[in-house]
């Protein structure tokens, strides 16, 4: 049982690697196929990391002002982004055959630690002409995925 256990945390593992590493070579064009893998990865991602919100946001709201309120607005603060990025993932999961742009930035807890996470317009669909990228604050980023 144990060694079953072992074996699905490794497949599990490898997997994200996996789909980590494709995610940062892809194209513009990306097959159907690879992106609901990419999109259910991602879900998955940011379902079982969700937690690392709270000490993220304890840090940057502390550097941004001081220790009393860092720990406490930081850490509600990182509480209610880690219950919106539990949603993303799971919304990821449960949506990964329709192939939508990503509505989260960053796209993972872990990358750019040093910006807050925001929310972008949801189910926007990759081939939509119409609809515009979503803009975080910094304008020099805009959602391409």
């Amino acid at each position: 049982m144990k060694q079953n256990k072992r074996s699905y945390i490794s497949i599990a593992l490898a997997c994200l690697l996996m789909a980590m590493s494709s995610a940062t070579l892809a194209d513009e064009q990306e097959s159907y196929g690879d992106t609901v893998g990419r999109k259910a990865l991602n879900g998955f991602a940011n379902l079982t990391t969700s937690a690392l919100e709270i000490p993220k946001n304890i840090i940057n709201t502390t550097n941004q002002s001081n220790v009393a309120y860092g720990f406490i607005g930081g850490g509600a603060k990182g509480i209610l982004n880690t219950v919106g990025r539990m949603m993303v993932g799971l919304t990821d999961l449960i949506t990964a055959p329709l192939p939508t742009k990503p509505y989260i930035y960053p796209f993972y807890v872990w990358d750019d630690f040093d910006v807050d996470t925001s929310y972008g317009q949801v189910f926007r669909l990759k081939g939509d002409p119409d609809l515009q990228p979503y803009q975080t604050k910094d304008s020099s980023y805009q959602m391409q995925r």
